[in-house]
């Protein structure tokens, strides 16, 4: 790994200010400087050009490829070979959340102490060795397990992930790059199930298993071919003499800075409670179809479409024309776009209705995850990027867990159409409080 360092785009600024300063030799001549513009943000295919990103963004395209292939394999043969009863299929998707929302705040610890290039590598290269051993599992718990393992390896991918594109790109890059990286998952989520369906049904689940973990092999390849350049992390002069005191006073400061940022709290907190209305949505749709709608499967399959449809062109329209809205207000008009969304569904019971709102959920999702992204590179440190970016990870599947559990629960209690009127009245809360506690500060100079 190469040994070069980003230093920050504002030191060179700083210095000539300090130059500045310190001269007391002053002509009358002398007019002050207007201050610079802030540069025009880049596009997607401005940050395609920059061949670190352009890497990561193969990479990341033929993993989540592999990964949703084999996802649905499995899904696939516990239902159609294993009969396996609806509430261990949810365990799957549990089974594969838990350990990034569990492990996430600590993994970031470790993230910001290693070389992020070895460690975005080296977490491909386990991932492929676990992915061959679905090939020799034949029941639910094992499953289980070896889904369990990839996500306790990618738990420490996704924090490192976020440091190697910070480092890539300028900061007017930032919401480009993230926006990217979020396509491919918008994208495979439209394609996996049905690639997978078909891939099962011509050569068996075996082929998904193997493809995912050529999918790792390549993504270590490609990311093994560059020379990522991380931001300079300086260690504290006096520090915890004991390796786990380490650990617990990084947890400590990295938590300190979020909850002391009004900001990044609100897009934090914004995400999970998109997140969490995301999961309530997933196992309540088809019921809502069924005895709600009355319809059939097939509308079924078209209205949870329709998700990855408004995830995927909200987040290429939000790149395109609202380059100059900033980041806080796109998170406020995605909570926004959710709650209208979940209130649609659940005044308005028809099949057109329902067509809409999910195209209107999945459209403002984008303006919470891409903005939320970007804003949290931007404002984070480096050398705390890994800790808030596990942190991140882990409140974004913490939320999904919950709204798995508690979507059964709520609506049982109330009804499909009462959780989706509850999930609007939290998300107008939350847009609430954030005017309210959570807008952030102007930068001083």
């Amino acid at each position: 790994m190469s040994n070069q360092t980003l230093l920050s785009p504002e030191e060179p600024q700083l210095d000539a200010r300090l130059g500045d300063a310190l001269d007391t030799t002053h002509t009358p001549e002398s007019i002050p400087a207007p201050a610079p513009a802030d540069p025009e943000p880049l596009s997607m295919l401005a940050v395609l050009r920059v061949r670190t990103i352009r890497r990561l963004w193969y990479a990341q395209i033929v993993s989540v490829l592999g990964d949703f292939l084999a996802l649905f394999a499995v899904i696939t043969v516990m239902t159609f070979n294993l009969n396996a009863t609806p509430q261990q299929i949810t365990g799957v998707q549990i089974a594969y959340l838990l350990p990034i929302a569990l492990l996430g705040v600590i993994s970031g610890v470790f993230v910001d102490r290693w070389p992020v290039k070895p460690t975005l590598v080296c977490s491909d290269l386990l991932r492929a060795v676990l992915c061959l051993l679905l090939l020799a599992v034949h029941n639910i718990y094992g499953f289980y397990a070896v889904l369990a393992a990839i996500s306790v390896i990618s738990s420490f991918f996704g924090p490192a992930q976020y440091v190697a594109i910070r480092g890539a790109v300028p900061q007017h890059g930032y919401r480009s790059a993230n926006a990217l990286m979020q396509q491919v998952m918008f994208i495979m989520r439209i394609l996996g199930p049905s690639a997978a369906a078909f891939l099962v049904a011509r050569f068996g689940a075996q082929a998904c298993y193997a493809f995912d973990t050529v999918s790792f092999l390549a993504s270590a390849s490609l990311i093994g071919s560059l020379a990522i350049l991380t931001p300079r992390r300086d260690r504290a002069a006096k520090a915890p003499a004991h390796p786990i005191a380490h650990i617990v006073e990084d947890m400590r400061e990295g938590a300190a800075f979020i909850l002391h940022h009004a900001a990044l709290l609100f897009v934090i907190v914004a995400l999970a409670a998109g997140m969490f209305v995301m999961g309530c949505f997933g196992p309540l749709i088809a019921v809502y179809v069924r005895d709600t709608l009355h319809a059939s499967t097939r509308t079924f399959g078209v209205t949870s479409a329709m998700i990855g449809v408004g995830l995927l062109f909200g987040v290429n329209a939000l790149n395109a024309f609202a380059k100059r809205m900033s980041n806080t207000l796109q998170v406020y008009c995605g909570l926004g776009g959710i709650a209208a969304g979940t209130a649609l569904l659940g005044l308005w019971p028809t099949v057109a209705a329902t067509v809409v709102s999910c195209l209107l959920i999945g459209f403002a999702a984008a303006g919470i995850i891409v903005p939320s992204q970007t804003l949290i590179q931007q404002e984070t440190p480096a050398a705390l990027m890994g800790r808030v970016g596990s942190t991140v990870m882990s409140a974004i599947f913490s939320a999904q867990i919950a709204g798995l559990v508690l979507s059964g629960i709520l609506a049982n209690v109330t009804s499909v159409r009462g959780v989706f009127l509850l999930c609007t009245a939290m998300l107008g809360v939350l847009i609430l409080a954030g005017k309210l506690w959570m807008e952030p500060r102007p930068h001083t100079t």
